[in-house]
């Protein structure tokens, strides 16, 4: 296919209608023209009652724990029958904070929640999840709740570089001399770690997990620095409300809820440097009925992810999903899949958003061991600019890798658990830089196929790769590249039309 060169003055309108149409919508009219009958996700409401962390005690002097006085104003406040938790304008330090059903932890303008890096007040807890799984308790976390929120203008820091190991190929020079002032190295000098039980957590837990099959919370204390907490966590909770705040400095995730209903995240900015280990910003986990509008993020690893895990057998555990007018910037990509992909997916619809930065754009992953069906899936209208490598890319051949690991190190040979993309429809994509424009890698046993492109324009340094693919369409698909456009291998019905 001959590609079509687009004057400069024609992409600079693409770029700025993109946007202009993104701020002219609200969530009601992505509703209107979603694909597939989005079900109107339930915002909760609450009572009209306030209680100030003030009232219990709390002391916004960046040096006193205030974890026992919003312990006591979200107790107070649910027993009341829920209403708003005010955190005022300040430094507010503390330890893990539990949410309660029908409570809004409502941050004022100037409020800050500054979560204590003494991690001893961190308990090792059981996790929300099935089976005897304990780890550090979360910064904020709730297990089980119903009609629960997180609203205001205010800032919420998980001081997570007290937590996170961190790769010497990531940070620039003088960041890396800067970090490395405290702390301990690898053997070989290539991840600094905040402390040796952090650095040895791994070994710990392999010997643990030699001695006992039943390990004790006592038993993990030694690994506590190791096994660093999510920063937002909820897990079996239904009609979640996550408005106007910035969440940042994350352990590990930023925002990790799993198993929920009715889950709405509205102009909410997500940041953790881009260097943070497992730095994800949003990773939505199995979870239904969600809205992700307008928010921002800067991630040390996926932007905005949609994984699942865990099917019980009754259709896909991740669905219905609409996200729209979301801003991407550093980030391993914009909006991912997987990779845990084997609780299914189905009905994910994204609308309007820009990748600036990122490493990849439109980024779908997995691998044998941990896929499942993902189908149906919209994505439209995205504006992309100075992406690393692919600006799409499907890889079936994923291996997530932990710090101080290669990939040589983590290979699967899993047989079960093949992930299957299909019924991917990508259209209205601008890119105006790019390492590569479109890479799709199946499996011999089971290819990616029936993916749809249409209305497709990117700049980059090499087109379209596919190997083990079936089934693409690309209609009006526009690729600028000095290299060979085309490059096919183990593929069949790959239609191309002007």
């Amino acid at each position: 296919m001959k590609s079509k060169r687009f004057p400069l003055s024609t992409f600079l309108f693409l770029l700025l209608s993109a946007v202009s149409y993104s701020q002219d919508k609200n969530i009601d009219n992505y509703y209107q023209h979603a694909p597939f009958k989005m079900p109107k996700v339930v915002v909760p409401v609450f009572a009209d009652k306030n209680f100030s962390i003030k009232d219990y005690g709390a002391v916004s002097d960046a040096k006193i724990l205030n974890t026992t006085a919003f312990a006591k104003a979200i107790d107070a406040c649910t027993k009341a029958g829920g209403g708003k938790v005010i955190v005022p304008a300040g430094v507010w330090l503390t330890g893990p904070i539990e949410l309660k059903s029908n409570v809004d932890l409502h941050l004022d303008h100037g409020a800050i929640i500054q979560f204590t890096k003494d991690h001893s007040q961190y308990p090792i807890i059981k996790t929300g999840g099935s089976g005897n799984s304990y780890a550090p308790a979360s910064p904020i976390y709730g297990y089980d709740l119903t009609n629960i929120a997180i609203t205001g203008d205010g800032i919420i820091d998980g001081a997570g570089d007290s937590w996170r190991p961190v790769k010497k190929g990531k940070p620039s020079a003088s960041q890396w001399n800067e970090i490395t002032k405290t702390g301990v190295l690898s053997k070989d000098g290539k991840v600094w770690w905040p402390n040796e039980e952090a650095m040895n957590g791994e070994e710990y837990l392999k010997t643990l997990k030699q001695k006992t099959n039943k390990p004790t919370p006592e038993d993990y204390l030694p690994a506590r620095e190791y096994l660093r907490p999510y920063m937002l966590y909820l897990v079996h909770c239904e009609n979640v409300l996550i408005e106007g705040i910035t969440l940042r400095n994350s352990p590990k995730f930023v925002f990790y809820p799993n198993h929920c209903n009715n889950l709405t995240m509205d102009r909410v900015s997500v940041y953790n440097d881009w260097w943070a280990q497992n730095g994800d910003g949003i990773d939505i986990s199995a979870c239904k009925n969600v809205v992700i509008f307008k928010c921002n993020v800067n991630a040390g690893d996926d932007g905005i992810c949609m994984k699942s895990s865990g099917n019980k057998g009754n259709g896909a555990e991740l669905e219905n999903v609409l996200i729209a007018g979301c801003t991407v910037f550093r980030a391993h990509g914009g909006f991912v899949i997987g990779s845990n992909t084997d609780g299914g997916m189905n009905n994910i619809y994204v609308r309007d958003c820009n990748f600036i930065g990122t490493d990849i754009g439109i980024r779908v992953k997995s691998n044998a061991g941990r896929g499942g069906l993902v189908k149906n899936i919209y994505v439209d209208n995205i504006t992309m600019k100075n992406i690393v490598h692919e600006a799409i890319s499907f890889n079936t051949y994923y291996e997530d890798v932990p710090a101080g690991k290669e990939a040589k190190d983590v290979k699967t040979t899993a047989t079960n658990k093949v992930p299957e993309f299909t019924a991917f429809y990508i259209s209205n994509i601008n890119c105006d830089a790019a390492k590569q424009a479109i890479s799709i890698v199946g499996l011999p046993q089971q290819p990616v196929h029936h993916i749809y492109f249409e209305n497709i324009f990117i700049k980059a340094d090499k087109g379209f790769e596919s190997v083990d693919a079936s089934d693409i369409d690309l209609k009006k698909v526009s690729i600028i590249s000095d290299k060979p456009i085309y490059n096919t291998h183990g593929c069949k019905n790959i239609n191309i039309h002007e």
